[in-house]
C-alpha cells in the first residue's frame, strides 16, 4: 500500500477570497476525487485549527493500492483540474509518499 500525504500553507487572500474560504473550497474539490480513480482506497482532507507558527493550513491524506494507482491518480484529469486552484492559493507545499507492507 502507498500513502500519499500533501500539506499546504495557504495565502491569506487569493482568488478573491480569504484563507478560510479557500481552505474549505480546496477540501471540497479534493474530496470530490474519492471513488473517481481506480486504486484510490482512501482520501481525506483536514483543515488545521491550531494556527501555530509551525502548522500547515491544509493536509491531504490518501492511500493507494500500489505505485501504479498513485501514478494514475496524479495524471487523472479530475485531479489535474484541481492543480491551478491549489497553486493559486498556496504559499508552500510539502509532500511525502511512502510504501508499507
Amino acid at each position: 500500500m502507498i500513502k500519499h500525504i500533501v500539506m499546504w500553507k495557504l495565502l491569506d487572500q487569493a482568488e478573491g477570497t480569504s484563507k478560510a474560504e479557500n481552505a474549505q473550497l480546496a477540501k471540497t474539490k479534493l474530496e470530490a476525487l474519492n471513488c473517481k480513480v481506480p486504486g484510490l482506497l482512501k482520501l481525506e482532507v483536514g483543515i488545521d485549527f491550531s494556527c501555530s507558527d509551525t502548522s500547515m493550513d491544509l493536509i491531504l491524506y490518501s492511500e493507494f493500492e500500489d505505485r501504479a494507482a498513485l501514478e494514475r491518480y496524479q495524471q487523472h484529469p479530475e485531479h489535474v483540474a484541481v492543480f491551478p486552484f491549489m497553486k493559486a492559493i498556496r504559499s508552500e507545499r510539502r509532500v511525502v509518499d511512502y510504501e508499507i507492507d
